[in-house]
């Protein structure tokens, strides 16, 4: 079975039109399959209408651990160079490269901070 948020993922959707269009809170792999080799017609309009700016989900994985997630981006996030858990100690990642510094965003995912390393303007 696959939670509406797998699905949701997979669909390459929000959440919220998932179960605005009905997706069950769990479905099978097959009825899964269904919609994505024959998409209803909200599915063929979202993608249709997408503009490629900014993805539906990113996939976010610790620089340090592993550990994975996906994610819906916000409009804040700039491009990281890294994202590592909450728990680890800024040493743990490589330093920045010489001439450029480093910025962090907390609040990425439910538990990651994004790496931002940018050039030092001349």
């Amino acid at each position: 079975m696959i939670s509406r948020r797998d699905a949701a993922i997979a669909l390459d959707v929000p959440m919220e039109m998932a179960q605005r269009h009905g997706i069950p809170k769990r479905l099978t792999e097959a009825e899964l399959g269904e919609i994505l080799d024959n998409p209803p017609p909200w599915l063929v309009q979202s993608r249709a209408n997408r503009t490629g700016k900014r993805p539906v989900w990113v996939h976010l994985e610790c620089a340090v651990c592993g550990y994975e997630e996906a994610a819906r981006p916000k409009k804040w996030w700039p491009e990281f160079t890294y994202v590592s858990c909450g728990h680890h100690a800024p040493g743990e990642l490589p330093p920045p490269r010489p001439g450029f510094v480093r910025s962090e965003f907390d609040g990425v995912g439910s538990r990651f901070v994004g790496i931002a390393d940018v050039s030092v303007p001349d």
